[in-house]
């Protein structure tokens, strides 16, 4: 059979493949929202955490003759700072995140056009 339809096909099998293309449609349109919203949360956590540490030490040097308190204090901040989390099991890096959030645009993208080709077959 074509990828078009046949004008003699029965009903049952156009409404099996109306009901697989819904189902196809309806999975890749979820995966595309669900990696459309996760995305740019990844992308900000892993690029703020990749800055962070960058920032607590700029603000280290320019306190380092003002008040020995003060850079005491910003000094225990900054190594408190993790390079990685460990979070049930899966080692977190900023630069980790920074790729999972380019790697679910792609899912979006992926998801985007999929669910169009498969909206078209509909």
């Amino acid at each position: 059979m074509s990828s078009r339809r046949a004008v003699g096909a029965p009903a049952g099998l156009r409404l099996l493949q109306t009901a697989i293309g819904a189902v196809c449609y309806f999975v890749f349109y979820f995966v595309q929202q669900m990696a459309e919203l996760f995305a740019p949360l990844l992308l900000i956590a892993g690029a703020a955490w990749a800055a962070l540490p960058a920032l607590v030490k700029t603000l280290t040097r320019s306190t380092a003759s003002a008040d020995p308190q003060a850079h005491d204090a910003i000094a225990s901040v900054a190594n408190a700072i993790p390079e990685q989390i460990t979070l049930a099991g899966h080692e977190l890096t900023a630069s980790g995140l920074i790729c999972d959030g380019l790697g679910l645009m792609a899912i979006a993208a992926a998801g985007a056009t999929l669910a169009m080709l498969v909206g078209r077959k509909l």
